[in-house]
Formats: structure tokens, sequence, C-alpha cells
């Protein structure tokens, strides 16, 4: 008896029907600098010379962690590549980068056309919210090495800066203001600690509706995570800005250092803000210590910008202007090694 690839668990045929509506998607991205179709072995993009005197382009890779595991769980996968695409968005845009193009990776073991076509329309509805081109990437198909309906997908994005305005914190000096920037929840970080307590601590089920919330445990988590892009950039174009620090992984304890120069710290007022709702929800139920939840979780600020402090009302008034009316004045830079203090 012969043998072919689909009895390994391959499917030519699915791969084949996923890239034609990946094709229909990424097309829909398509900017004046693409110059390939997606299927070819690398994509193409030219870039606007006239546009910059010294450009500089930006990369960055990412993936949206245990979130996918909450989309196992609820069937619902339209948001995960929407998600992917802002967090690359803004892991570039804290160095004053634009995005030019975006490239994806999603794996699988048992390759589900309909499910794929989710994730890659929310990947391209990202890419035009950003005005970014989906110009190619990779779907593989992986018998027994993912479990039975799930996946991962990673990101990889390039922006540019013209070289003069690029964002390095070197100009960053003690008594700058922090301008913090509200996100929409816990964005694509701390999943693996905020799913064991809301589903093994708390016993709760994805569609169970929260009062503490307003909202179904699902649709807490699912919340996406915001693009800075648009409202961040009148601030770029005034020149407000010496530093921006994008809240993910290691929460702002961890993120803020990684902006600042040598012989700066940072003091952030506790007082300035109340996590939101999910935030408290998940530190009482899981008795998370303060510290430990400000090294997880980003708790209610998704991006802080550094300014002069004489700059601060403008930069607030331009990100209201520019549909952020709830960014606020989070702390200043003081005398330090790169480091957090929170004052209570």
């Amino acid at each position: 008896m012969s043998m072919d690839y689909r009895q390994t668990g391959v499917d030519i045929d699915a791969g084949n029907e996923t890239v034609r509506r990946i094709k229909r998607l990424a097309r829909s991205t398509f900017t004046p600098g693409v110059l390939s179709e997606i299927g070819s072995f690398g994509g193409l993009f030219e870039l606007d010379r006239r546009a910059y005197r010294e450009p500089v382009l930006v990369s960055s890779a990412d993936g949206v962690g245990t979130k996918l595991k909450v989309a196992f769980l609820t069937g619902r996968h339209d948001s995960i590549g929407t998600d992917l695409v802002n967090h690359c968005v803004n892991d570039i845009l804290v160095q004053g980068a634009r995005p030019l193009f975006f490239l994806d990776y999603l794996a699988t073991g048992r390759l589900a056309p309909d499910v794929a076509e989710q994730v890659i329309s929310g990947i391209a509805r990202g890419c035009k919210d950003n005005g970014c081109a989906l110009i190619g990437g990779e779907t593989a198909e992986m018998p027994g090495f993912y479990a039975e309906g799930e996946y991962d997908v990673a990101g990889f994005i390039v922006g540019v800066v013209e070289k003069a305005r690029v964002i390095d914190g070197h100009q960053i000096v003690p008594g700058d203001a922090l301008i913090a920037l509200p996100s929409a929840g816990l964005h694509t970080n701390g999943y693996s600690l905020a799913r064991r307590v809301l589903f093994d601590v708390a016993g709760l089920a994805a569609d169970a509706f929260v009062p503490e919330l307003q909202a179904t445990v699902a649709d807490a988590l699912l919340a996406p995570h915001r693009s800075y892009l648009r409202v961040v950039s009148p601030l770029l174009e005034a020149r407000l800005v010496k530093g921006l620090c994008h809240v993910t992984g290691g929460g702002i304890t961890e993120n803020l250092p990684r902006a600042l120069p040598d012989g700066c710290g940072a003091r952030i007022d506790r007082r300035s803000w109340t996590p939101p709702a999910l935030f408290r929800f998940i530190q009482g139920v899981g008795r998370i210590a303060p510290d430990e939840m400000l090294r997880t979780f980003n708790m209610g600020v998704g991006l802080i910008a550094v300014c002069s402090a004489g700059d601060a009302d403008r930069a607030l008034q331009l990100l209201a202007a520019g549909g952020e009316p709830h960014a606020w004045r989070v702390g200043e830079i003081a005398p330090g090694e790169r480091s957090v203090r929170f004052l209570e």
C-alpha cells in the first residue's frame, strides 16, 4: 500500500486553500512600496528615499504568549492577529519608527483554513489600521508537534525613522515628566498568571459574567492590545518626546529602565491612578503581592512617554486632541541608575 503526505497528517490541499484566503487578505493591506505578491519566496518593498534624508530601519519580532490559550478555549481567533500587529508596532514606535511592512508565522499541528483565516484577518486588520503592508509570512503544518486545535503565531515588523529623530533616551535628564497612556487590559502579557488565578483558583468558566469586571472572563482577557501609533504621532512631530516605554512583560518595573540613560531613574506615583478592575480582581483572588503585580502586568499603563517638565501640559493637550483624553502625569525622572521607585 502506497503512502502519501496526507496520511502523515499534512494536508497540502488545506495549505493551498489557506494561502488562497491569505492572498486576498494580504493584498488589501498593500501600500505603494510593495513590489511583490504573496507566494513569492521573499517579500519586496521599495523605500521612498525622497521622504527621508537618512532613513534608519527599525525591526522587531514578537508573539502574543499564552493569550492564545484563551483563544483556543473560546474558539475566538479574530482578534489575536490584531494583538500581534499592535504589539510589534508599539515596539518600534518607542524608537520613533513608523511601520513599513509586516510578516507573520503561523504554525499548527493540523491546518484548519477557517481558523487560519480568522487569525490572518486580524493581522490584516491591524496592518491596515497602522498603515503597514502584510507582504509575506509562513504557514507551517507540523503533525504531532502541537496539540489538537492549537497553534502558535509570531510577527515580524520593519519600520523607518529619520536618523536625526531616533528616540534613544539620551536626552532624558532628572526633572523630566513621565506621561502614562492607559492600556486596554492585559494586552499580551501576564496571561499565565491571570489564567491560573481566574480559571484554577477562582474556578471561573470563560463565559462566566463577573460583576466586578462588568464583562465575561473571555471578554476581559481578550480585550485587544492597543496600538499607540496614531495618538503618539503628534508628539513625535512636535519633537516633544525624549523617550518612550512600551509596558509589556515585566510591567513598569522591568520595562521603564530600558528607556532610560545612565544616571537616571524614575519615580512613579502610585496614587496618580487606580488600576482597572481586572487587575484588582486578579490581585485579590490570587492574593498577589503589589510588587509582583507591578512586575507581571501593565496595571493599566500601556505606554509611558518622557518629556521635559515644561512640555508636559502641551503633550497632554496633543494627546487629548489626537484621541487620548485619559493620559496623565504618572511621575518624573530622578537621579539614579536605571531603576523604578514607586511612591505610595
